[in-house]
């Protein structure tokens, strides 16, 4: 896979069940292609992690996994709440369990836990190559 300049990113397929995005960000737009699989009751996020995507070190950052956690938790919870509802991220708590290193799949899977008329709770398990690497818990504003 080429990730430097001028080189054209050779990315495989996402896996089963997942699309392109809900809708794009400035702030993800360099990680694409970053792919979503909508259920009635959540969407998850998968990618397959790039140099782009890591520290220094070699592996996943840690920024990468908390940013595509909290869109992966807050697009589930609008997926439960009514069209047209908005959220705002109140808290965000990662535990990092593992790293991850360019060419595995990283697979972000939400659970919406609880949703009220005010607040909005979700957790994720964040997985490469099917291993579990973090665990998020989110706290969302409904606005």
């Amino acid at each position: 896979m080429g990730d430097g300049p001028g080189e054209t990113l050779k990315t495989p397929p996402p896996r089963e069940g997942f699309t392109g995005r809900i809708r794009s960000s400035p702030l993800t737009e360099p990680w694409e292609p970053v792919h979503t699989r909508r259920l009635s009751d959540r969407v998850d996020i998968g990618l397959w992690l790039r140099p782009a995507h890591c520290n220094a070190r070699g592996f996943v950052h840690g920024g990468l996994i908390s940013t595509l956690a909290d869109i992966c938790m807050g697009h589930s919870c609008r997926a439960v709440l009514p069209e047209g509802t908005s959220l705002l991220t109140v808290n965000l708590s990662v535990d990092f369990l593992g790293v991850a290193h360019p060419g595995a799949w990283l697979e972000i899977v939400a659970e919406v836990i609880k949703t009220g008329r005010n607040l909005c709770f979700a957790e994720c398990k964040i997985t490469a190559d099917d291993q579990l690497r973090a665990r998020a818990t989110a706290t969302f504003k409904v606005v």
